[in-house]
């Protein structure tokens, strides 16, 4: 396992380890982590963040449009006018069976989730000084990383307290997923989703989704946020520019 330290223009600490094997997938990928202001200063613990399409998140030349989402800069500027805690992110580069591989009701997607909670999260747990427990863990992704990660906060609640799904796949298959929240203990997480309006083939799947979840019992601002972008579409560049809404929201110091 390579680590290497961040390249000059990404803001804070970037480790890079190369080459992690899964063997429940029985492949390989890099992984990356980004750490937080004061981690090398204070013997703390902190949140994490498990995102997924890492090689979209911190540099725009390993971004397969050429634009990242700049999470580094935008957490950083976070923490340091104090509107979120500070946290960990890990980045997970995605392979070539990305749509298998994002999308729980497939094989693909069952050996995928088994990859995140039993070998990464424990090997990220064992590396770094992080709160391990469902509380201070959050999945976060865009399109099917999006769909994903509402799969995971809705199958593994015990393991990911909170989720920010953006832009969500949920044609992959809209009557499972509408009724993934139906007789389970939604008080025990925290969800943000959001669409663009520009995104025609999937804002409407976004809305009832919204919708199903406040019927359901969730609390607008208090354990849901939903918002609808005007006129965004799907790429990494909107994406980048609403990334702020669900950091503040699962890790805001403030209630507001």
């Amino acid at each position: 396992m390579i680590i290497q330290d961040n390249f000059s223009d990404i803001v804070g600490s970037l480790k890079y380890h190369h080459e992690f094997y899964s063997s429940h997938l029985k492949n390989e990928r890099d992984i990356l982590v980004w750490l937080p202001p004061s981690y090398e200063s204070n013997p703390k613990k902190y949140p994490v963040i498990y995102m997924h399409d890492g090689q979209n998140l911190f540099d725009p030349r390993t971004s397969y449009s050429g634009v990242d989402w700049a999470v580094d800069k935008t957490v950083t500027k976070l923490v340091l006018d104090k509107k979120i805690e500070e946290v960990i992110v890990v980045g997970i580069y995605n392979s070539k069976n990305r749509i298998d591989e994002y999308n729980l009701y497939s094989p693909q997607g069952i050996k995928y989730a088994s990859f995140l909670i039993s070998e990464l999260k424990r090997f990220i747990d064992e590396t770094y000084r992080t709160k391990q427990d469902s509380r201070n863990t959050c999945t976060i992704g865009s399109s099917m990383g999006g769909l994903f990660s509402y799969q995971l906060i809705m199958n593994f609640p015990n393991v990911f307290g909170k989720a920010a799904c953006l832009s969500n796949s949920f044609w992959i298959d809209r009557n499972r997923i509408f009724s993934e929240p139906k007789g389970k203990n939604l008080d025990v997480i925290k969800i943000y989703l959001d669409c663009g309006t520009g995104e025609k083939e999937l804002i409407f799947d976004n809305m009832k989704a919204a919708l199903i979840l406040r019927n359901e019992g969730m609390q607008c601002g208090k354990n849901l946020l939903y918002h609808f972008e005007k006129e965004a579409e799907h790429s990494e560049s909107y994406w980048a520019k609403r990334l702020h809404r669900p950091l503040t929201f699962l890790f805001g110091t403030s209630n507001e």
